[in-house]
């Protein structure tokens, strides 16, 4: 009898204990589901300004979006910004946690809201420098800026970079007020601007470098090329958390490993090499040249 007391009492000893170690090892296991449902569940926006139709936005977007997905363990969702005000009230107010920025846009926006966490700039063709060329047909007479009176001008976006300000401020240097022109007209996209030159309907356009290029055989020449400025860029929030902000910073880094996403991504910027490391002064020319524009202007 007393054996077969003491047997069953061990078992049930037994029993108990093995019943409370399965107990810590389900909790243990649904605090670290809970966890890593929290971390991992957490999704990231990605604020882009509308350059182009939407489907074309997010149709560019989506192979880095899942790159980032990918190696961060996070949702990414990318939200489009009505328009040129929404977009720099949104990433300026913190309303997104990173944003796609041209360089004009970035400039504004830190002198407006004050400076953003920066994140990587592009690479083209291994250069994180941005061109544009003011061009006009092979056949023109036009040979300079100062020829610039009485002609029909195309540009592209009012807020872009290379297809207008810049060119405008290279313009005025040269002496030419928009009031000497003929007539000019804001095209919203760069390929349209060199087609208008092409055909006749305007005599001098603007656009970056990559576009001039393409149709420079079809029978345009340069007038003047401009100064370089560094490339557009990627910015977080003030907010987000220093080990996220640095997360998706390493991640844009480590793209150029990647050459099967690069290639996903040739129709957001040809030629595009990877993104690299960036400065808020790396932006210091442009903003120079943007305050003699703003001196300037009626």
């Amino acid at each position: 009898m007393q054996g077969d007391f003491t047997y069953r009492s061990m078992n049930r000893f037994t029993s108990h204990r093995q019943a409370i170690t399965t107990l810590v090892i389900f909790l243990f296991i649904c605090h670290f589901m809970a966890f890593y449902a929290r971390s991992a569940g957490e999704s990231l926006t990605v604020q882009i300004y509308p350059y182009a139709p939407a489907e074309k936005i997010l149709k560019q977007f989506t192979p880095l979006t899942d790159y980032l997905q990918q190696k961060l363990n996070r949702e990414i969702i990318i939200r489009i910004s009505k328009d040129h005000n929404d977009h720099m009230e949104t990433v300026g107010k913190d309303r997104t946690d990173i944003a796609y920025l041209g360089p004009v846009s970035y400039v504004q926006i830190v002198e407006k809201y004050g400076k953003k966490p920066v994140l990587a700039r592009l690479e083209i063709r291994g250069s994180p420098m941005l061109q544009g060329v003011i061009f006009t047909s092979s056949t023109s007479r036009v040979r300079s800026l100062k020829d610039l009176t009485g002609k029909r001008f195309a540009f592209g976006y009012p807020n872009s970079t290379m297809s207008h300000l810049v060119p405008l401020s290279m313009m005025h240097e040269a002496g030419v007020q928009l009031t000497d022109l003929a007539h000019y007209k804001f095209l919203n996209d760069q390929y349209n601007v060199a087609l208008g030159v092409l055909m006749g309907d305007f005599d001098v356009g603007a656009v970056n470098s990559s576009v001039f290029l393409k149709y420079k055989k079809r029978g345009l020449k340069v007038l003047a090329w401009t100064p370089e400025i560094s490339e557009h860029l990627f910015v977080s929030r003030k907010t987000l958390p220093d080990e996220i902000t640095a997360s998706v910073r390493t991640a844009l880094f480590e793209l150029r490993q990647n050459r099967n996403v690069l290639a996903e991504m040739a129709s957001l910027r040809k030629g595009l090499t990877g993104f690299v490391p960036v400065e808020d002064r790396d932006y210091d020319n442009l903003r120079s040249l943007l305050q003699k524009l703003d001196k300037i202007k009626p």
